[in-house]
């Protein structure tokens, strides 16, 4: 008889095991960077946007999962649906039949863009966009696809062949025939498309690294650039989408952009079950699946599962029902205005930046001849330590969870989940307010911190 599995039991079994368990047998690098900055926190449960701990202290998240979490965690409405669809037992993954789930999810993401018709689910993001390359060099017959610099669209092969950052390309080469262009080149792009070959232009409406936004007009003008040329517009809208800008869209905060294939992912998920959707207009798809012959061309063995459909559906109902895309664009206002007027106040924060609830926050040297000093010794030993600098104390004074925005950056990113309110801009910015006066006011912990990173980069060089 087989023993019964319990999974309440394990956990308690093995409590406090996580850090030594991943050292042993995943990543080794994940434990010894999370201690190394104080990350090394053990979280007991999560609910909306907000972690505790053993003690039972709360702590604020505005990381969202990267995004995921864009409903906040363990969201009642999407809990609800995935018990329904597990206790519906359906008779899911045939491969030879037409569930309703996938057609239903597919016609509500497409009210959300009615200029396309279909779309391809897969399981994450990366799928996503890998989906979207295929088909465009497939409908295009072209085998070139370009990219903005310092762009991330995913790190499976095809996608890293469109990564704009050699961090995570080097030593995975040769990759695709991919070409970079600057964010907003449009001469750049014009003088790539002349050459024939370019299928596609693969594009961030706000780039994840940086927090960088395409220039105003650019999307419209590379579109009307790219279909002249007879090659397509691809909108990553992996972290961008579902409301997360203010829009439901990024590529919609400029008029006329219709982009001919848009990869959405993360928040569709609420955070339990991974899925991925390229979406794009009936003529592509057509190419693609030309015939009964090519009925499988282009597949994935767990896409458009029952568990993953049912989650994306509650997502989208949860999104209209409370009015989440109102919320990011007029809460996001809020925490944006409350942060701009720092810029005067601390020589250090030199711009914030974003949309919606997708905020950059960026550092730049100081003017000062005391902080200018330390801010060099930081710079010297490794850019990015002044970013990291910030978000070490908010997590462990002000219990409030933030991301430096990539390697060698002194942005630090906000991508909180949707629901968040004024208790938590007026919570953020109170923190943040407190680390940037001890950061301006050249001594304290906050500076001691750095040294010891300074002292981790010159070792780890």
């Amino acid at each position: 008889m087989t023993k019964k599995f319990d999974l309440a039991a394990l956990l308690a079994d093995r409590r406090g095991e996580g850090y030594d368990l991943h050292g042993r047998h995943l990543n080794p690098q994940l434990p010894r960077m999370l201690r190394t900055i104080g990350f090394d926190k053990v979280y007991e449960r999560a609910e909306g946007a907000y972690f505790w701990d053993a003690d039972g202290q709360d702590y604020l998240d505005m990381l969202a999962g990267f995004g995921v979490m864009g409903l906040g965690r363990h969201h009642p409405v999407v809990r609800k649906a995935l018990h329904d669809v597990l206790d519906a037992e359906l008779a899911d993954l045939t491969r030879f039949d037409c569930p309703p789930l996938p057609g239903l999810l597919a016609e509500k993401l497409l009210t959300h863009s009615p200029h396309l018709d279909r779309v391809f689910f897969s399981n994450s993001g990366t799928e996503a966009v890998e989906t979207a390359l295929k088909f465009a060099r497939y409908a295009t017959g072209r085998p070139r696809v370009l990219y903005c610099a310092h762009a991330f669209h995913g790190l499976t092969a095809g996608s890293l062949s469109v990564n704009g950052e050699s961090c995570f390309r080097d030593g995975f080469d040769p990759l695709l025939p991919d070409t970079a262009i600057g964010l907003g080149d449009l001469a750049a792009l014009e003088r790539e498309l002349t050459r024939g070959d370019v299928a596609a232009l693969i594009v961030e409406p706000i780039q994840g690294k940086g927090v960088h936004a395409c220039p105003p007009g650019f999307l419209r003008a590379a579109q009307d650039l790219l279909h002249r040329h007879k090659a397509l517009l691809i909108a990553d809208e992996v972290q961008t989408g579902l409301g997360r800008t203010g829009t439901f869209y990024g590529y919609q905060h400029e008029d006329g952009v219709e982009p001919d294939l848009v990869c959405v992912a993360k928040a569709l998920s609420g955070g339990y079950v991974p899925v991925g959707a390229t979406l794009g207009t009936d003529a592509i798809f057509k190419k693609v699946y030309s015939s009964m012959d090519r009925v499988l061309v282009h597949s994935a063995s767990f896409g458009a599962n029952a568990q993953a459909m049912a989650a994306g559906l509650a997502v989208l109902a949860v999104l209209d029902d409370e009015e989440l895309v109102a919320n990011a664009r007029r809460t996001g206002e809020l925490l944006m205005s409350r942060l701009a007027a720092l810029v005067d106040r601390y020589e250090m924060l030199h711009e914030v930046r974003g949309r919606g609830l997708m905020i950059g926050l960026e550092f730049g040297r100081p003017s000062s001849l005391g902080l200018r000093s330390r801010w060099t010794m930081l710079q010297a030993a490794r850019k990015g330590l002044f970013a990291q600098m910030v978000v070490v104390p908010l997590l462990q004074r002000h219990r409030i969870l933030t991301q430096v925005s990539g390697d060698r950056l002194e942005v630090i990113k906000l991508i909180p989940p949707l629901i968040i309110g004024e208790r938590e801009v007026d919570r953020f910015v109170d923190a943040f307010t407190a680390v940037m006066d001890e950061a301006h006011s050249g001594g304290g912990l906050i500076w001691d911190f750095g040294r010891t990173l300074v002292k981790q980069a010159v070792a780890n060089r």
